[in-house]
């Protein structure tokens, strides 16, 4: 158990600054940011509690507003991630239930349904995230552009992940 919470604590440290000093500066066209730290909400164990889930993903969401000098935005939108994920697994639960101690990898799940479940949240997580940034709705398909793009860019690397970090 122990070594599940440390595992955790060091995903949580690396993928922060993986974020920051590596993906904060790329930017592909102006509109291409990817956004990798997500990954830690998405890996959490099915046995999470909600509101542990909810703290956790408040307390990600605002160490990346610390680094980037963000008003909360990558909090708000960190937290509904998190507020959408039992949801989101419930929704493509297997009719068994998930296996007791097992993650959402595609491991033990398959590519199919991790796409499906990654792709759900990356998507909620960079929609709220933009519209924050942005906060106009004359700007709503900029808006829905710079949305799909990241989430597939996004989803791309975190899939991507599971093949050559995250292997079991």
């Amino acid at each position: 158990m122990i070594r599940i919470y440390l595992r955790n604590i060091v995903r949580f440290i690396v993928l922060i600054f993986v974020q920051i000093l590596i993906f904060e500066n790329i930017q592909l066209g102006g509109n291409i940011s990817p956004y990798i730290y997500v990954l830690f909400i998405i890996l959490m164990p099915f046995e999470i509690t909600g509101w542990a889930l909810l703290i956790i993903a408040f307390l990600l969401g605002l160490s990346m507003d610390i680094f980037l000098m963000n008003p909360g935005f990558h909090t708000a939108a960190t937290v509904l991630m998190a507020y959408f994920r039992p949801f989101i697994l419930q929704t493509f639960a297997p009719r068994d239930g998930y296996e007791s101690g097992s993650f959402p990898r595609v491991y033990y799940y398959g590519l199919g349904w991790f796409a499906k479940y990654s792709i759900i949240l990356i998507f909620v997580h960079h929609l709220f995230l933009f519209s924050l940034e942005m906060f106009r709705l004359s700007d709503i398909l900029h808006i829905l552009w710079r949305t799909i793009l990241n989430t597939l860019i996004s989803t791309f690397l975190v899939i991507l992940s599971q093949f050559f970090v995250f292997r079991k």
